[in-house]
């Protein structure tokens, strides 16, 4: 892979930082170890585990196990949103052995978090919506995301069948992405870190937990039929859920997708990236912010991802007012559902020939036409 390199800002993120930490010593609160998410966490815990409870001893009719499960992949979402999401930037504590223990979560919900730490923390973040770099918009044959990834004729109906494929992500992770990443490591390649032995039982005691709280326990008590139909209704739930709203913050027509200069690998500002990949939703929706850990504040959390994301609410104002002083551009759609609006207009025009694609894509809007932008263009959402 070749090195891309960000070019120095023009005092645009010097200004936010310091405007952010005024805020933090005017109002005397800490950026982490915030009494709050705490009191988060063991809710969230709570509804997952006795949302597991119920399901696999208690409930004992088919209308019941359904809706448990569902429940059930929700919890699994909010867990991953909320404490693994804080614990793996950082964010959740100052001390590492609890930003640790929160992001291994991941671990026991059968994901690595130390293979999830690289490929989010040090590719995504830093390589935002840039194709061959960005691992979070590489869907492989299945979808093209970007303008810069190879068409094929099937992506044409993408925007019909990605979304039930969205579902299927954590029971590819669970059963192979893990190991097929490992396997590769062996294979030669060398794009993931070493794992020491402690990491070692790290992935192989969150497996062996994973699978056991989901086979091999309820396998117990219920028929393997049932067992199966309920693990898939709650990773298709947890996996829907995961997916939107990560794709609502990159994936939409008012993201860019920006490439680096092929000569010198060079992009422009770290910080202007950021805000040119990176859009927010529903910012006034405060039961949705509580559920999905404050990740439809995205651009702030792009911003500043070891700030707990407690925070975002209050910072998202001091970003947007920066951004309109140094008019610099903030995006963000008004709701969830525009924004899932925008991610399947997306979705349509990534999967149309590169030649149809960037033609102007009119839609019908109160009996007239709206073009909508172009990759690339720069588009101003308001509250």
């Amino acid at each position: 892979m070749n090195r891309i390199t960000f070019g120095a800002g023009e005092g645009f993120h010097s200004l936010l930082r310091a405007r952010v930490q005024d805020y933090f010593e005017a109002t005397g609160q800490e950026r982490r170890d915030v009494p709050a998410m705490v009191t988060k966490s063991a809710v969230i815990l709570t509804w997952f585990a006795l949302t597991y409870w119920l399901l696999v001893f208690r409930v004992d009719n088919a209308p019941g196990a359904i809706a448990l499960s569902a429940v059930l992949g929700l919890a699994i979402a909010a867990i991953g949103f909320n404490i693994q999401h804080d614990g793996g930037h950082g964010a959740y504590s100052r001390h590492r052995w609890i930003n640790r223990a929160a992001a291994m979560t991941l671990d026991l919900l059968g994901g690595s978090s130390l293979i999830w730490a690289h490929k989010h923390n040090g590719l995504h973040h830093t390589f935002t919506n840039i194709a061959g770099h960005d691992d979070d918009i590489n869907l492989g044959l299945i979808g093209r995301l970007s303008p810069h990834q190879p068409h094929r004729w099937w992506h044409r109906w993408q925007h019909l069948y990605l979304w039930p494929l969205y579902g299927m992500l954590p029971i590819k992770w669970q059963f192979f992405d893990d190991f097929a990443d490992l396997a590769g490591r062996g294979r030669g390649d060398r794009s993931l870190p070493r794992l020491g032995p402690a990491d070692w039982v790290v992935f192989l005691a969150g497996k062996a937990i994973f699978f056991s709280l989901a086979f091999v326990v309820p396998l117990q008590f219920h028929p393997a039929g049932a067992v199966i139909a309920c693990y898939v209704v709650t990773a298709m739930v947890q996996g829907i859920v995961l997916s939107v709203v990560f794709q609502l913050a990159h994936c939409v027509e008012e993201a860019d997708f920006p490439m680096a200069d092929p000569a010198s690998r060079a992009m422009g500002p770290w910080a202007d990236h950021q805000l040119a990949t990176t859009v927010d939703f529903s910012r006034s929706n405060g039961l949705l912010s509580w559920l999905l850990g404050g990740l439809n504040y995205q651009v702030e959390h792009h911003l500043f991802p070891q700030i707990c994301h407690i925070h975002y609410p209050q910072i998202s104002a001091i970003v947007e007012q920066t951004c309109r002083d140094c008019q610099v551009p903030f995006r963000t759609h008004p709701s969830f559902l525009a924004g899932v609006a925008s991610h399947y207009r997306w979705l349509r025009r990534m999967g149309q020939p590169p030649s149809v694609a960037a033609l102007p894509l009119l839609l019908p809007v109160m009996g007239k036409t709206t073009e909508l932008p172009q990759p690339g263009d720069v588009t101003l959402a308001r509250r």
